[in-house]
């Protein structure tokens, strides 16, 4: 399904394929020669999202972008199943593996490896060339890779770049999940069925 948000429509170059039952909405471009597979949801909320020539998107992927948050993808970029990839900056020939996620704010360098179940977190810089190994955590400006196991560690860094301010524009006392969702609600008013 194609369809515009906030009077904005996709516009996809001819030459790129996009699965049937695949969700394109508001202001989103796509390269030539991309492939956007089945069931891969791709949503402009406010912020803009590019996806570059010859990508591919896989199966149940999600993409996101807010009205502080674009989600760029350059040429060449892989990004696997389930993957989950938000209002961030990949350069050319990333791939993200199956059930990874890029969030906010980050920036991934080229021919960066995100690999399967891996964070990116936000506002988190990857250097060209970089591995972020299975179920790892990238976190930071330059990013530190840690094993999940080193949580402290993670929190020390994550914790001043503020995720509740940075994503949902709520400081970290009061993001209450309640708040978290009405402004997610207000956000959305315009998704209504036809």
């Amino acid at each position: 399904m194609i369809a515009s948000h906030l009077g904005v429509s996709p516009r996809i170059d001819p030459t790129a394929f996009i699965a049937p039952n695949a969700m394109v909405y508001g202001n989103v471009t796509i390269g030539a020669n991309a492939r956007i597979l089945f069931g891969a949801q791709i949503i402009a909320e406010g912020g803009t999202i590019c996806i570059g020539e010859e990508c591919v998107i896989m199966e149940n992927t999600v993409l996101r972008s807010l009205d502080n948050h674009p989600l760029t993808i350059s040429n060449n970029c892989l990004i696997g199943p389930h993957a989950h990839v938000v209002g961030c900056h990949l350069e050319e020939e990333v791939f993200v593996a199956t059930n990874a996620s890029v969030l906010h704010g980050s920036h991934v360098g080229a021919r960066s490896e995100i690999r399967i179940g891996s964070v990116v977190h936000i506002k988190s810089h990857l250097k060209p060339d970089s591995i972020v190994p299975i179920g790892w955590v990238a976190v930071g400006n330059p990013a530190s890779i840690l094993p999940t196991e080193e949580h402290e560690c993670i929190w020390r860094i994550q914790k001043p770049l503020n995720f509740p301010l940075s994503v949902y524009g709520l400081n970290r006392d009061e993001a209450t999940t309640k708040k978290v969702t009405q402004k997610l609600c207000a956000n959305l008013a315009s998704l209504k069925e036809a």
